[in-house]
């Protein structure tokens, strides 16, 4: 285990945070075999906590036409570009499990563009791209782009709110040097 701080940042301890916060803590802990270091570094602002991560379930939990694991490549991508080192290793542990590749995560964080992925899924990160640099840019044609490959209206919502989301994650990620847990970097990879 990593004798690195999680957090520039105070991190409460499990037992002194808000009930809400605690249970939904010892679950992630229950179902994955660790707490990631995200939740506890965020449990420093308890309003902010519960508002980011259900903000964080409904773009990534919810139906839709883009898979879980097409979500996961947004991030992944997104915060490769904005160099945020706990995103691009937390949530590419979970692209590789979601997809159930081992190598596809490295080569989306690394250049998206060289990836085994399809053309569709190159366009989706093409415009999550744009968005998470570019939104003052996007267009009319931006948006048809993403029809041509079969996205609706509301994919490109949900590729937008994905992109945008994570620029706020990555940044406050970057800001209080949240250190990946080091499970992450192993996990999908067998």
């Amino acid at each position: 285990m990593s004798q690195h701080p999680i957090s520039r940042f105070p991190v409460p301890a499990i037992a002194d945070m808000p009930e809400d916060i605690r249970t939904r803590i010892l679950a992630v802990q229950e179902k994955s075999g660790f707490v990631p270091n995200v939740f506890l570094v965020l449990a420093h602002r308890p309003d902010e906590f519960r508002a980011f991560f259900a903000y964080h379930d409904a773009l990534m939990d919810k139906p839709g036409n883009l898979t879980k694991a097409e979500r996961e490549m947004i991030v992944v991508a997104t915060s490769n570009a904005n160099q945020c080192q706990y995103c691009v290793v937390a949530h590419g542990a979970i692209l590789r499990i979601r997809a159930k590749n081992p190598l596809i995560a490295d080569q989306v964080a690394i250049n998206y563009r060289k990836a085994d992925i399809t053309e569709k899924q190159k366009a989706m990160l093409d415009y999550a791209m744009k968005v998470a640099f570019e939104a003052y840019a996007i267009s009319d044609a931006d948006l048809a782009t993403l029809k041509s490959h079969g996205f609706t209206d509301e994919d490109a919502w949900d590729i937008s709110a994905i992109a945008a989301f994570f620029g706020m994650s990555n940044r406050l990620a970057n800001v209080t040097s949240m250190r990946p847990n080091d499970e992450f970097y192993t996990l999908g990879r067998a």
